[in-house]
């Protein structure tokens, strides 16, 4: 009988890790690895880790010292760390931190048990030297597919898909297509439809680590959701780095326009959200069928990032206050009640208080129903890091807790604005202490808040009910169930982990 081998998997960062750990999963099930939830019950620990900003690194390390601390006083034998942050610093993370032992870039996930295995044994697996990943792949989109690169949640070129293999495991639907294992059973997954970004932001180091863009096969990401929705998943949320420029390597901009109502139209799938919009990539046609298509959320997921001209420019980016407020009044001609919610950088280098004022009047006119705000900060590697005219810290920070406020200021009062608006809510969860918490078609999960149902009815994670916003609490809304004739979709017949 073979030894049992148990691994855990930590995931930290955005929900293209969570893609890429139920790949792994995905791998190691199926090589029969045991998965295990804690990792203090893992014979190893492997943390995908998160290489965004300085904040998410220092969660990776953090993460990467907790499970370390378990090899004293639990079952854990070893901690690896894989993701974008071991994959951008490679062996000067090694070396930095040797209580990881071993640091696994995205060239190791093909052989991930093996690589595992030899390190629980006592081996010893050298520690990747980073490379600019965009280098892998033709400059040209269209010669990009069946390069040979890997890519996480992509799978592999290879020959013939394994078989046999374990319950829980997805099966491989083509070539390319990804072994996958949930890591829970909530009724929201995300599927990824890209990888890496051709854009070049002067302040984001993420095509670096994680290359030029490429596309998933419009059937691959269709065999995947099939997948999902046999498992009970209710919602898929598309993701990827620029969800926007989807098809062009393919040579059909306007894939992603095909797509959506083809991935609506599986059997079981209640609701599909796309996330991560290029504001200056959005074309009429993809606005049209993100706000017209049964199933499809109206949800805009928009990357302004800034919105006076100059400071765009510097960002190498482009756009400006008006024509971002014209897009959004656009898609709220097609749908009233569409949600927007976007990512603000304060504080870049040269941005002056008549930028930052300009900034201040789009997001007070906007009317986004989520907004995050960050303060800059120099990342490794970048264009802006080497800008001259660096705001001081103090106003950096000073403007950064003045525009956080406003927002959230601004994104109550948008809840508010929702005040009797009938609201299609999935179930997420239900508990004690909280009681019955969903998401309206405007909210993602983790990032936009909550909805609250008022409800005596026995309600299950994966139901759709709609409901009428009688309260908010901030950006959470509360609502009442609609009498049940008002109802569509079954409930999954079990209730979420989380």
């Amino acid at each position: 009988m073979p030894e049992r081998r148990t691994v855990a998997l930590v995931t930290l960062g955005c929900a293209r890790n969570e893609v890429d750990s139920e790949e792994l999963a995905g791998r190691l099930a199926a090589d029969g690895w045991e998965l295990v939830e804690e990792a203090a019950e893992a014979d190893v620990a492997v943390v995908n880790t998160c290489g965004f900003v300085e904040a998410a690194k220092k969660d990776s390390v953090d993460a990467l010292l907790e499970a370390n601390d378990l090899k004293d006083h639990g079952r854990t034998q070893a901690v690896v760390a894989v993701g974008c942050m071991a994959e951008r610093y490679g062996k000067e993370l090694a070396e930095a931190l040797p209580e990881a032992d071993g640091v696994l870039g995205f060239d190791d996930y093909t052989d991930i048990s093996g690589r595992l295995q030899t390190i629980l044994s006592g081996g010893n697996v050298e520690a990747h030297a980073p490379r600019d990943r965009r280098k892998l792949l033709p400059i040209s989109p269209a010669e990009r597919q069946g390069a040979g690169v890997a890519l996480p949640g992509h799978g592999d070129a290879l020959a013939s898909a394994p078989t046999d293999l374990p319950e829980g495991v997805a099966p491989a639907s083509g070539p390319r297509a990804p072994l996958r294992r949930r890591l829970g059973n909530n009724p929201v997954a995300s599927v990824k439809l890209a990888s890496g970004c051709d854009r070049r932001c002067s302040f984001c180091a993420i095509p670096s680590f994680r290359g030029s863009f490429i596309s998933r096969r419009p059937s691959d990401v269709l065999g995947e959701t099939r997948w999902l929705a046999e498992q009970g998943v209710k919602e898929i949320m598309l993701v990827s780095e620029n969800n926007t420029s989807y098809g062009k390597d393919l040579g059909d901009i306007r894939l992603l326009e095909t797509l959506l109502p083809e991935l609506a139209a599986v059997d079981g799938i209640e609701r599909v959200r796309v996330s991560y919009l290029q504001p200056a990539e959005m074309r009429p046609g993809l606005i049209d069928v993100l706000t017209g298509t049964d199933k499809v959320a109206p949800y805009f997921d928009l990357s302004f990032q800034h919105s006076a001209p100059g400071v765009l420019r510097a960002m190498r980016r482009f756009g400006d206050t008006d024509r971002f407020l014209d897009l959004l009044a656009t898609i709220r001609t097609k749908a009233p009640q569409a949600g927007a919610r976007s990512n603000f950088i304060v504080g870049f280098p040269g941005e002056t208080e008549e930028d930052f004022a300009e900034l201040e009047r789009f997001i007070s006119e906007a009317r986004l129903d989520a907004i995050g705000v960050f303060g800059y900060s120099d990342e490794d590697g970048t264009e802006a890091a080497g800008y001259e005219n660096k705001l001081d810290p103090d106003v950096v920070a000073e403007r950064l807790a003045h525009l956080s406020r406003l927002a959230e200021e601004l994104t109550a009062q948008r809840a508010e604005e929702r005040l009797g608006e009938t609201v299609s809510v999935l179930v997420d969860r239900v508990d004690d202490e909280d009681g019955v918490v969903g998401r309206a078609a405007h909210q993602a999960p983790e990032t936009d808040g909550v909805t609250l149902l008022t409800t005596g009815q026995d309600l299950a994670p994966g139901r759709m009910v709609e409901a009428k916003v009688v309260a908010t609490e901030g950006v959470d809304l509360v609502a009442e169930p609609l009498p049940l004739g008002a109802e569509h979709g079954a409930g999954c017949p079990e209730e979420a982990d989380r």
